[in-house]
């Protein structure tokens, strides 16, 4: 056992050393050095604390982000594009944490992942590159459409969730049915979702593990599913936000991608150590706290 986790340690080293390599090829070509860096430091915890919420979850960073950059006077877009840049860091050593556990550990009892993630991909990528491409504006007061909804949506699972633990003969994780008409659903939200997140840099991951827990797929796996799907949305907009024309703030990434690549790497482990209702309960909870944030920040 030992020394197959070596060796899939080995097998990922790769991908790290391209991340690092990404980072530093970054840093030094869109700051003025490591000293300008240096004074950005403090945003490192943001890094971890955003991702550590974001791979637990599934929720994304956004919802850390966003809040924390308006209250520091960054204009819309900066703040935008400044979380943007970091969840290609975060989110992708999420993701690629969750799909080494599911070819570790998950294969026989993730069966629908492959299928999940071949579907939902696509959809979100084309549901943010819809606005993009459009320029289509957002609803007025859509951060608080949003916040509003994301609360309804977490208390409706606490109440799901409840209403389940209530029960004298609890029945058993019911398993996910991957048919026509339930992708069809969830890809119809998804697009949805790819929308929301190229307004708010938040939005695809949420809907997703919030349409899988209502329909009780293991907490896990839902998490995984949101965590994956967002990380390729947020890439699909590499070339916009890591522009030297873009309204990226440059050294804030500099310093947060780090913290947000140590706190995907905690975030699995989180997820994991909690028991399964707990994780529920924890992903309902941060949703609704998170949107109470969003309007409260309003």
């Amino acid at each position: 056992m030992q020394i197959e986790r070596q060796e899939s340690s080995i097998k990922y080293l790769p991908i790290t050393l391209i991340l690092l390599v990404f980072w530093f090829v970054f840093v030094y070509s869109n700051t003025d050095g490591i000293e300008l860096v240096t004074q950005y430091m403090h945003y490192s915890v943001l890094g971890i604390v955003g991702a550590i919420f974001a791979n637990s979850t599934g929720a994304g960073g956004g919802v850390i982000f966003i809040p924390a950059f308006n209250s520091l006077g960054f204009s819309v877009e900066q703040s935008l594009a400044t979380s943007f840049a970091i969840q290609c860091f975060g989110m992708t050593t999420g993701a690629i944490s969750w799909l080494h556990y599911y070819k570790q550990q998950q294969q026989h009892n993730w069966q629908q992942l492959p299928l999940l993630l071949t579907c939902l991909i696509p959809v979100s990528i084309a549901g943010l590159w819809t606005v993009e491409a459009l320029n289509i504006r957002p609803i007025d007061n859509l951060e608080q459409s949003f916040s509003v909804f994301s609360i309804i949506l977490g208390c409706a699972l606490l109440v799901n969730h409840f209403k389940q633990s209530g029960k004298l003969t609890p029945s058993p994780q019911a398993s996910f049915n991957v048919n026509k008409t339930e992708l069809c659903i969830l890809a119809t939200i998804t697009f949805l979702g790819g929308m929301i997140t190229a307004w708010l840099s938040v939005g695809v991951g949420e809907l997703i593990v919030i349409y899988l827990l209502l329909k009780r797929v293991e907490a896990t796996l839902a998490v995984a599913v949101g965590v994956i799907v967002t990380a390729a949305t947020v890439w699909s907009t590499a070339g916009l936000h890591f522009s030297a024309s873009s309204d990226t703030y440059f050294s804030v990434v500099a310093v947060a991608a780090p913290g947000a690549v140590i706190g995907a790497l905690l975030a699995k482990k989180l997820a994991l150590f909690l028991p399964i209702k707990t994780l529920k309960l924890f992903f309902a909870a941060w949703i609704i706290l998170s949107g109470a944030a969003i309007l409260i920040m309003e």
